[in-house]
Order: C-alpha cells, then structure tokens, then sequence
C-alpha cells in the first residue's frame, strides 16, 4: 500500500535521469527515497533500510501482474494508469494542454507538456503514435510574448506580468488580495499605476492573456490585458475563502454572456446589470449575401440574439436581420465585427449606433477620395 500511495502522491517518481541530493541514483533508489519520506509524513515507522532495494523490485512486479501498473518500461518515472482518466480522456486532455502551450504559449502549459511528453512516450509508442496526434487544436495565437524563458532564449526579454504567473494563480487559489501595477492604457481610460485587486481568472481570448480581477477598493470587475502591466507583484494582508472567489467570478461570467467582448462596463452598470435593472439597448443589423451565409451559421453566436432571414418569392435569402440586446458597455466591441463585413452590413437601430456607423463609412471613403497614390480600377 505504501509503493502504491508512492506512486499516487509522485507520478514520475524513479525517473532514472533525475538527481536526488546532489547525487545521480537509479530508479529504485528514486522510488525508496520517496517511499520512506511518505512513511516518514504518515508517521509510519519502517526498519532502518527498509524496503530494500528487490523487495521495490518483487512489489512493482506484483503490481504488474495485477495490471496497477502496465508490462513496460517506465524510462521516465512510475505512475498509475492515468489517474482519474480513460487513455481516451487523457488524449483529449494532452491535446487540449499541448495547443495552449503551442498557440497561446502558456508557459506553464509548456512545462507540463514537456514532462507528460517524456512520462507518456512509452504509452505513445505502444499506441502507434496516437496518443500524441493533435487531432484537436485552437489556433487562437498569442500576439505578444508570454513565456518568461523564450523571451531569455530569443532577447525579447519584455517587464510584464507573466513573469509573476505563478504567483497570481497561488493568490486565485488561496483567495489572497495583491497589488499590481499598468503601465499601458491605450484605450484613454486613465487606468495607470498601482492597484490593489482580487485576481480571480486568467482568460485567454483571441489574441492574448487577460486577467480577470475584483477592485480591492470598489469592488469592480475588470479585465485586463497580461503585457499592460509591470512585473510587479505584492501580497497583500486580506484573504478570502474560494467559494468568495468562485461568487465572484460567477458575477463576472454573467456579465460576459450578457455582453460582448471583454469590457464589463462601470461599478454602477455592473450592480445594476447583476440586479436586473439596467435597460438593455436593442440593435438591428441587416447583412446582405454574401455575408449571409456567415451570419446564419452563429447559431449560438449570443444568448439573446434573434436572427431571421427575408427570402423572395423564389425562396432566395434577400438579406439577414440580426437583432440583440446588448448592455451599452459592449456596443463598441459589438461594432467590431460587425465592421468586418463592411459593405455587407448595415446598421438600423439604435440610431445614434447607425449614425456613427454611417459616419465611419464616409470617413473610409473620404480617405480614399483623398489619397495621393493610385487606386486599383
């Protein structure tokens, strides 16, 4: 029972290249350490020496006689099976984590891939490769660097907050209130400086890290983009439980879904938008072919969305009504993508949102209309 609790509580134990104080030991020796430190921690008394090195040896055995562990080489460590997994489950797990850490290049993704890449070759091997096939991937990539040790290898060593991952995901965890500091503000917000926060979430979305925060002060939520601020990190004196911390973010979650894109508006706008009170704008945007087809493909694009199509008499779709309400927080952000389809879409209601798309229309064209080069006929 004690191999076994070894096993569980120290999956790669015996990982023949690892060194143990200082000193290269073979796999048993890696195993017998940390079997006796186990003991040690459940204050099980064990003879001096004991086990010795062929009682691990007839144990293991024993263990893969009653399939505990599989009639195999273990190069890289022993561990159980895969845990709380199926071999199905687990593929689908390591595809998940290998694409964060290739495309959103999550650095502790990376670090985690590297190790079960070394602990589960020999797994791969005897499933002809399959379990290393990226048959899933998200290629939502990262446009700025976040993985502290490829900015050493490349130069591009860049003061920000990734440098403090760690720390902010034990401070989620542990529900720890700490101070950052932004150092970029390219939205005009006035968003600069210290801040003292509860971290609640680290998001990827499109193209970078955000990280989702409480205000200490306020008790506002707000999203914020990873290389906007410093590497700066300080624990602060209060603590919460993590079902506050889970409260919290549920809060948050409500108020994405009810929205669009990452803003989530004022401390007021948020009390009321949770409460049930803050009015709602509804927009009207009409999208002709062949944008159509796109649009009528988002059935789940957003929880209130309602989408109808005007055919004419001969049943050919006309063009697209994509309606929503939306809080006025996400209007911007809604614009877009809308604006993607450029000439394909057209704003009808609110009209101070049509007015201002007409009005980025005309600007485009002015700018052309005014530009000193050549233009393609």
């Amino acid at each position: 029972m004690l191999l076994i609790a070894t096993l569980v509580q120290y999956p790669g134990v015996g990982n023949a290249s690892q060194e143990l104080k200082g000193e290269h030991r073979n796999a048993l020796s890696d195993v017998q350490h940390h079997l006796q430190q186990l003991a040690s921690e459940l204050k099980i008394d064990l003879p001096a020496g004991y086990p010795a090195l062929p009682t691990i040896r007839k144990d293991i055995e024993t263990l893969r006689r009653y399939r505990i562990l599989e009639q195999r080489m273990y190069r890289w460590g022993y561990y159980l099976g895969t845990g709380a997994m199926t071999w199905e489950e687990l593929q689908v797990a390591f595809q998940l984590l290998l694409s964060q850490a290739n495309y959103q290049r999550e650095p502790k993704a990376r670090r985690i891939c590297e190790t079960l890449e070394k602990r589960l070759r020999g797994a791969n091997l005897e499933r002809k490769g399959e379990l290393f096939y990226p048959v899933r991937q998200q290629l939502n990539r990262s446009i700025v660097w976040t993985d502290p040790d490829e900015m050493l290898e490349t130069g591009n060593v860049q003061n920000t907050l990734f440098y403090q991952l760690d720390n902010i995901e034990d401070a989620i965890l542990t529900g720890k209130a700490i101070e950052i500091s932004r150092f970029s503000d390219p939205y005009g917000s006035g968003q600069i400086g210290l801040v003292k926060v509860w971290p609640l979430q680290l998001i990827h979305f499109d193209i970078a890290w955000y990280l989702l925060y409480e205000s200490c002060q306020t008790g506002q939520l707000i999203i914020g983009r990873m290389n906007r601020y410093r590497d700066y990190f300080k624990l602060l004196n209060p603590t919460r439980s993590i079902q506050q911390q889970y409260d919290n973010l549920q809060k948050a979650h409500q108020l994405l879904n009810q929205g669009w894109g990452l803003n989530l508006g004022t401390l007021v706008e948020q009390q009321q938008e949770i409460a049930g009170t803050l009015p709602f704008k509804f927009v009207h945007v009409r999208f002709f072919y062949p944008a159509t087809n796109f649009i009528l493909e988002g059935e789940r694009r957003h929880i209130s969305q309602k989408i109808n199509s005007i055919k004419d008499e001969y049943g050919k779709i006309l063009y697209v009504d994509y309606k929503i309400n939306l809080p006025s927080r996400s209007l911007n952000e809604f614009m877009i993508w809308v604006n993607k389809y450029l000439n394909l879409a057209q704003v009808l209601s609110p009209p101070e949102l049509m007015k201002k798309h007409y009005q980025s229309a005309c600007q485009m064209v002015e700018r052309y209309q005014n530009y000193k080069g050549d233009l393609p006929l």
